[in-house]
């Protein structure tokens, strides 16, 4: 599962990315995959209408169901590829200087004095931890 919308621009581009894998995916199910709440999804789809990204519209073949489904715009594919080398690029440079951090604080283990080297913990443990005696 993907990691949360942290900012207005994660949730276009979350939205936007599901909106083009499956446009008749229902508000609910928006919401769901993204893990933000129903009204959220509500607000930031209005928004991405509103800019002329997303364009909504009841498609139901059946005319006892409601059935809509969100097409992206020529302009939303255009913003949803900005917002996603932006977001990249974003997460490029977190990634960097969090490979820095580890690094600096695997050679400060290192370096310490009177502790003998340890081996880095797995990073993804597969069994719980020891109870303590």
């Amino acid at each position: 599962m993907p990691s949360l919308p942290h900012n207005a621009d994660e949730l276009d581009v979350a939205l936007l990315r599901r909106l083009a894998e499956g446009p008749q995916a229902s508000q609910r199910e928006l919401a769901r995959d993204t893990g933000v709440s129903l009204g959220k999804i509500n607000y930031a789809l209005r928004a991405l209408i509103d800019k002329g990204w997303v364009k909504a519209g009841n498609f139901s073949r059946n005319p006892h169901k409601l059935g809509y489904a969100y097409l992206l715009t020529p302009s939303g594919l255009e913003a949803k590829l900005q917002l996603t080398r932006r977001f990249l690029a974003r997460k490029m440079d977190e990634y960097d200087r969090l490979r820095l951090e580890i690094q600096h604080l695997q050679d400060e283990l290192e370096a310490a004095p009177g502790e003998p080297p340890q081996a880095a913990p797995p990073s993804h443990p597969q069994t719980e931890p020891e109870p303590r005696e």
